[in-house]
């Protein structure tokens, strides 16, 4: 009769540890814990904006008036559907325009096939004389 007495070797081979040391774990999550607590209380602040104050005044009575200016691919230009001589005549209106306190707005509204030279002239007469709201409308004829 014998006794079968195994070696220290054995047991410990059989018994694998299969425990997660949480100790580190839960450090990190009681760091991040306590940097929310910290952080939250600086993102509920209230942003302060400048909102508009109501305007209890009337609309304006009129709608403004505008002055439209074509010009068509030969290099002809249009005042409100009336066609102008020469640039003299053009330059004596757009001053008209330039002289008068609140200034209509002028739409200048080229055709597709002009060329820029045209248009180029009649923004640079209308700048030199002081016509401060004029505006190139009409783009979506150029989309294709």
């Amino acid at each position: 009769m014998g006794m079968n007495v195994g070696s220290a070797n054995e047991d410990s081979d059989g018994d694998i540890m299969i425990d997660i040391n949480t100790t580190p774990l839960i450090d990190v999550m009681l760091v991040l814990l306590i940097m929310f607590i910290i952080t939250i209380p600086i993102q509920t602040h209230a942003v302060k904006m400048n909102m508009p104050v109501p305007n209890n005044a009337a609309p304006p009575p009129k709608p403004p008036e505008i002055i439209r200016i074509d010009v068509d691919f030969d290099g002809t230009i249009g005042w409100n559907g009336v066609i102008v001589a020469d640039r003299g005549e053009l330059e004596a209106k757009l001053a008209i325009v330039a002289a008068t306190a609140d200034q209509p707005e002028v739409h200048l509204r080229p055709n597709k096939l002009v060329t820029y030279k045209y248009v180029a002239m009649i923004m640079a007469s209308a700048q030199r004389l002081g016509v401060t709201k004029i505006g190139i409308v009409g783009n979506e004829q150029f989309l294709n």
